[in-house]
C-alpha cells in the first residue's frame, strides 16, 4: 500500500489529528541524503545536516504504525526502511510511503520482531526472531523467508551481513553462513555453524574489507579463514557494534551507569573514545556522517559530536507515554505517566508527569528535578484552584505538590498521607479531586483511613469507611452537584458514595453507600469499576469491565427510595444491547455537547448525550488513533480537542463540540478568510450552548442554518441545497433559543 508523507500543523483543524509522542529516547540512528534519521520506540525524526531543522515522522504524517524496532537509510537507493515492533514494514522513497504488512499479518505464535536490516542491491534482509526475511526493495513485497534454526525451525537472528561470497547470520545457535552465489538459502541444511566460537548466542556480525567480525557477549572476534581470533575486548559490556564510515563504533555501558562510544580502526586498534556526562548515558548506536559522529542515546536523545564539541537534538516532547490520569485546565494539558496493573501492582515508572502549554512541553521527573528521584508511578493529578499548583498522586511515593515557581513538596512519611496496611513502606495516593469549596480530597489506597481531605484553611481530616472494602482500595474521586464524593473502589469492591454532612469535622452525620450489582444494591453490570464521569445533567456515568451504568438521581443516593443505576441500551445493527456490554470501559469524558467519549482496549467510541446512539468509532484501521489499547481520555472544552492516552503514546483529535458560554461573546470564525483550497470544516466558536446560527448573504438571504454543539457550530461551506457557495462576504447571525443575545460576525469566502 502506498501513501504520502504530509506535514503536521500545531492545533489541528476540525476532524484532524496530531501526535504528542516522546522524542527523548533514541533506539536507532541512520544517515543519508543530507539527513540524520533517529528512531524512538514510537516515531522517527530527521535532522537536516545543513540547517539543523527537524522533521517529525509518525503515523500522523503518513507512516503506517507507531512503535519502531529499527531503521536503515539505504544511500544507494535513497530509501528509508522502517521496521516496527509488530513486524510491519515501511519503505519511504522521496515523499511516498510503501507499506509491506505481510510479516505482520502472518499468524505465527513466535517472535516476529525485526532486529536488524541489511541492504544488498535492491533487497533488504531482515533479521527477525523467526529467521531471515527478504524484502524486494522496488516491488515492495516479501519475496523469501529463511528459517535456519535446528531442523528448519525458528531461531532468533540478531544481525545479517554478506562479503559477496557468503551470507552470515548471527543467531541464538551461533554464527551461521551459507553460500551467497549458489545453493538454496531457504534450505536450513545449507547453513553451517561456523566453528571456533563457544556454543551459544552471537549478538552481531559485520563484514569489513573482506573481514568478518562477530560479537559474542562483550568481545569481538575475527574470522581468519579457518578459525576465530580475538579482535577486541576492553572489559566493558557492548550494547551495539556498527560499521560506519570505515570505522567500527561500539556502544558501551557499565552497570554503574558509566557509558562511552569506542571507535575502532578496521585492524582493531583504538581510534578514539567518546564520553560526555549528560549526553552519553545509554548509547544504542553511532553513525559517522560527513566527519561527525551521531549518537543515538536511550536517555539523552540524539547528539552530534564534531571534532571539538557535542550538540544535542531533543525535539520538544513529553518524556514518555501517559498511563495515568490526564486533564486540561485553562488550555493547559497535563498527563501522568505512571501505571498499575489490574491487581493494582505498580509498574515502577519514573517518567513523572507532563505539561503542555503554548506548544511547549515541561517534564516533571527525576531527570529535570532531582527531588523527584525516588518518586515513581504518578497516576492521578489535579490543579489547585487557589494558586494553580499541581497536585499529583504516586502509587507508592505519596502526594506531590509542584508550585508555580517549580518548588516541590513531597508528602510521605510524617505527613497526613498514611502507608498501606499491607506495605508500611508504600504511600499510595490513587485519586484526587477539589470540591466547590476548594477542599482537596485524597484517596489514600490501602491505608487504615483511606479517604482524607486537605481543607481550604490548610488542616487535614481523615475518614474511615463504614463499609468493609477489600484492601481498603480507593482510587478516582468525582464530586457531584450536591458535593457528594463518588469514589471508585478497585479490586472488585464497586463504587462508593460519601456525604460528609453539614460539617467536615463532625463525622457523626457522615454517610457511606456502596454501589454493586443487583437491583436495590446499585444495579451495576459488575463490581469491577474502572472509571466515572459526570455529565451536564449531573448524571454519574460508571465504566466497568462489562459495560456502562448511569446513575441519574445521585441526589437520592441516601434517601429511602435510593437511586439504582440504569443500563443504557444502544442499537447495534438490527439488534439492541446494553451499552458496551463485554467491554472494559477504562475512561469516560464528556464534551461540550454532553456527548460521551469512551476509551476501551478496542478503540474509542463517541456516543450521544443519552447513550442511545454511536456517533463515531475510532480504531487503528479507520483513523489516526495510535493504538486500539486506549487508557484515558480528556477534553479541552475551549477548543474541542480530545486527548487520548494509548499504549503507543498520546494523540489528539479536534472534535466539533466545545464548551458553551453564558453569552455569545468573542465569537470566532476559523478559518477566516476561507482560502480557495480549503475543503475542511468551518468552525464558529464562542457561542452559548445550543445557539441557533444562521449564515446569510449581505442582503439577508439565508444560506445555511444550524445549531451549536455546546459552544461551537460547524459549517461545510455549502448552502442548504448542498451547493458550494460563491466568493464573497457572508454574515453569521447568532442567537439563543429565546432569540436573545443576538450577535454577528462575518466570513470572507474565496473561491478559485
Amino acid at each position: 500500500m502506498k501513501t504520502s508523507l504530509i506535514a503536521q500543523s500545531n492545533l489541528p483543524a476540525i476532524g484532524l489529528w496530531r501526535e504528542h509522542l516522546p522524542y527523548n529516547s533514541i533506539i536507532d540512528v541512520t544517515a543519508g541524503n543530507n539527513k540524520i534519521y533517529a528512531a524512538t520506540p514510537y516515531s522517527v525524526f530527521a535532522v537536516n545536516y545543513t540547517d539543523n531543522s527537524i522533521e517529525r515522522m509518525s503515523k500522523m504524517t503518513g507512516l503506517s504504525e507507531t512503535g519502531i524496532s529499527t531503521i536503515l537509510y539505504d544511500e544507494a537507493n535513497q530509501k528509508l526502511v522502517i521496521a516496527y515492533s509488530n513486524s510491519n514494514i515501511d519503505i519511504v522513497y522521496r515523499n511516498d510511503v510503501f507499506n509491506i504488512p505481510g510479516l505482520k499479518r502472518e499468524l505465527i505464535n513466535a517472535d516476529k520482531n525485526i532486529y536488524h536490516i541489511f541492504p544488498l542491491n535492491n533487497n533488504y534482509y531482515l533479521s527477525t526472531g523467526l529467521g531471515v526475511v527478504v524484502v524486494h526493495g522496488t516491488k515492495y513485497e516479501i519475496i523469501d523467508s529463511w528459517f535456519i534454526g535446528k531442523n528448519g525451525g525458528y531461531t532468533k537472528v540478531s544481525a545479517f551481513t554478506s562479503d559477496g561470497f557468503y551470507f552470515y547470520a548471527a543467531t541464538d545457535e551461533g554464527l551461521k553462513r551459507t553460500s551467497a552465489t549458489s545453493g538454496n538459502p531457504a534450505n536450513f541444511q545449507n547453513w553451517q555453524v561456523m566453528a571456533g566460537l563457544s556454543i551459544g548466542t552471537c549478538q552481531n556480525v559485520i563484514s569489513i574489507q573482506n573481514k568478518i567480525i562477530v560479537q559474542k557477549n562483550d568481545s569481538l572476534f575475527q574470522w581468519n579463514g579457518n578459525n576465530f581470533s580475538l579482535f577486541y575486548a576492553d572489559g566493558w559490556p557492548i550494547i551495539n557494534m556498527h560499521y560506519t564510515g570505515g570505522k567500527i563504533a561500539l556502544s558501551q555501558r557499565q552497570s554503574n551507569g558509566s557509558a562511552k562510544v569506542t571507535i575502532l580502526n578496521t585492524d582493531g586498534s583504538m581510534s578514539r573514545t567518546l564520553q560526555q556526562q549528560g549526553i552519553i548515558a545509554f548509547p544504542r548506536k553511532t553513525v559517522l556522517y560527513k566527519n561527525d559522529y551521531w549518537i543515538a542515546d536511550e536517555i539523552n536523545a540524539l547528539s552530534q559530536h564534531t571534532s571539538s564539541s557535542f550538540k544535542q537534538y531533543k525535539p520538544n516532547s513529553p518524556h514518555g507515554i501517559a498511563s495515568g490520569e490526564m486533564l486540561v485546565k485553562d488550555g493547559v494539558f497535563y498527563a501522568t505517566a505512571g501505571t498499575v496493573d489490574a491487581n493494582w501492582n505498580p509498574k515502577q515508572n519514573a517518567n513523572g508527569l507532563f505539561k503542555f502549554s503554548n506548544r511547549n512541553w515541561t517534564n516533571y521527573n527525576k531527570a529535570n528535578y532531582p527531588k523527584l528521584d525516588s518518586v515513581l508511578d504518578l497516576i492521578t493529578i489535579v490543579i489547585d484552584p487557589i494558586d494553580e499548583s499541581i497536585w499529583a498522586g504516586s502509587f507508592g511515593s505519596g502526594l506531590i505538590q509542584i508550585k508555580k515557581d517549580a518548588t516541590i513538596e513531597i508528602l510521605k512519611q510524617n505527613s497526613p498521607i498514611s502507608p498501606a496496611i499491607a506495605n508500611p513502606l508504600s504511600y499510595r495516593v490513587s485519586g484526587l479531586a477539589f470540591d466547590d469549596e476548594q477542599n482537596l480530597w485524597v484517596s489514600n489506597f490501602g491505608a487504615a483511613q483511606p479517604l482524607l481531605v486537605k481543607k481550604k484553611t490548610g488542616g487535614w481530616k481523615s475518614f474511615s469507611s463504614t463499609i468493609n472494602l477489600n484492601a481498603n482500595a480507593l482510587s478516582q474521586i468525582l464530586i457531584d452537584d450536591n458535593n457528594q464524593k463518588w469514589i471508585v473502589s478497585p479490586l472488585g469492591n464497586g463504587l462508593l458514595c460519601f456525604n460528609h454532612g453539614n460539617s467536615i469535622e463532625n463525622t457523626n452525620d457522615d454517610k457511606w453507600k456502596i454501589y454493586k450489582t443487583g437491583t436495590g444494591n446499585g444495579n451495576l453490570p459488575t463490581n469491577n469499576v474502572l472509571s466515572i464521569a459526570k455529565d451536564r445533567s449531573g448524571f454519574i456515568w460508571v465504566g466497568t469491565t462489562d459495560g456502562v451504568a448511569v446513575i441519574q438521581c445521585p441526589q437520592d443516593a441516601f434517601t429511602s427510595q435510593g437511586c439504582d443505576a440504569v443500563l443504557p441500551v444502544v442499537m447495534q445493527g438490527n439488534f439492541a444491547g446494553f451499552l458496551f456490554k463485554g467491554e472494559e470501559v477504562r475512561s469516560i469524558a464528556v464534551d461540550g455537547a454532553d456527548r460521551k467519549w469512551v476509551a476501551t482496549k478496542n478503540g474509542v467510541w463517541l456516543i450521544n448525550a443519552d447513550g442511545e446512539k454511536i456517533i463515531y468509532r475510532f480504531n487503528e484501521d479507520n483513523s489516526m488513533l495510535l493504538s486500539n489499547d486506549v487508557k484515558k481520555i480528556t477534553i479541552d472544552g475551549k477548543t474541542g480537542e480530545i486527548f487520548f492516552a494509548t499504549a503507543k503514546g498520546i494523540c489528539s483529535f479536534r472534535s466539533t463540540a466545545t464548551d458553551g458560554g453564558e453569552k455569545n461573546e468573542q465569537v470566532l470564525v476559523f478559518p477566516n478568510p476561507v482560502p480557495p483550497e480549503f475543503s475542511g470544516t468551518i468552525a464558529i466558536r464562542g457561542l452559548v450552548d445550543n445557539a441557533v446560527v444562521k449564515i446569510t448573504e449581505l442582503n439577508g438571504r439565508l444560506v445555511h442554518q444550524t445549531r451549536a454543539l455546546g459552544g461551537q457550530a460547524i459549517w461545510d461551506g455549502k448552502d442548504y441545497q448542498g451547493r458550494k457557495i460563491s466568493s464573497g462576504v457572508y454574515l453569521v447571525l447568532v442567537s439563543d433559543e429565546n432569540k436573545q443575545e443576538k450577535t454577528a460576525a462575518k466570513i470572507v469566502y474565496i473561491r478559485k
